[in-house]
């Protein structure tokens, strides 16, 4: 199964843009592939080149997930949900037996923060907003904003009902053991820290050119 990254937003469409229409014929004559994807334009993408759509209560194992990302360190940890679809994304990149990623060089970095300066987006129960970003500052530092609408008034509100906290962090930490203790802290829904997910990452860089990033045995 292919998953084809969320249109949400322009910093979640990276996948979508980059694969395009001749890409998408391409896997599907590779591939023969059954498609489960989250976004309106890449469902589009999808029925326009004659693929099969499912869903994960249909095909609850997926052979390939393609996406995008924020930013991706040199040891593959990746930033995503600027987009505000961390939650759906990670389930997605979670249950896939290989997860690939495609991205321009400006998200390439040799660690978090280097580029991306947005913070890693948490999703949050709403109820529980204002003691999470208390917690999460007073035990990791930097900083938490609430993450407001542009078309509306009032927070972004995600697919899930949820909202969703943007951590502005002030120092490299260990990723696995910071993304492990963000996530038990009650209300918290999921980070947008992948780690250990990415085997690949492909990097378009800005002489036409492709950089590969592949995950090192360990």
């Amino acid at each position: 199964l292919l998953r084809m990254e969320r249109s949400g937003s322009s910093r979640e469409t990276t996948s979508v843009l980059e694969l395009g229409n001749n890409a998408a014929r391409l896997l599907a004559l590779l591939l023969s592939s059954v498609c489960s994807v989250l976004g309106v334009q890449a469902r589009q993408l999808i029925l326009q080149n004659g693929l099969t759509l499912s869903d994960l209560d249909r095909h609850p194992e997926l052979d390939v997930a393609i996406d995008g990302a924020d930013e991706v360190d040199c040891d593959l940890n990746l930033i995503k949900g600027g987009g505000g679809c961390l939650t759906q994304e990670k389930i997605v990149a979670g249950y896939a037996k290989c997860f690939i990623v495609i991205a321009d060089y400006r998200k390439k970095s040799k660690s978090l923060g280097e580029q991306w300066k947005k913070g890693i987006p948490i999703e949050v129960i709403p109820m529980a907003y204002v003691p999470v970003t208390r917690t999460l500052t007073k035990n990791f530092g930097g900083a938490a904003e609430l993450r407001m609408a542009v078309s509306k008034a009032g927070p972004v509100v995600t697919d899930n009902g949820n909202f969703i906290l943007d951590w502005k962090f002030d120092t490299v930490h260990k990723w696995s053991e910071v993304n492990t203790a963000i996530k038990m802290i009650p209300g918290v829904v999921e980070t947008g820290l992948f780690i250990d997910m990415a085997e690949v990452v492909y990097f378009g860089m800005q002489d036409g050119s492709v950089s590969v990033r592949e995950k090192q045995p360990r």
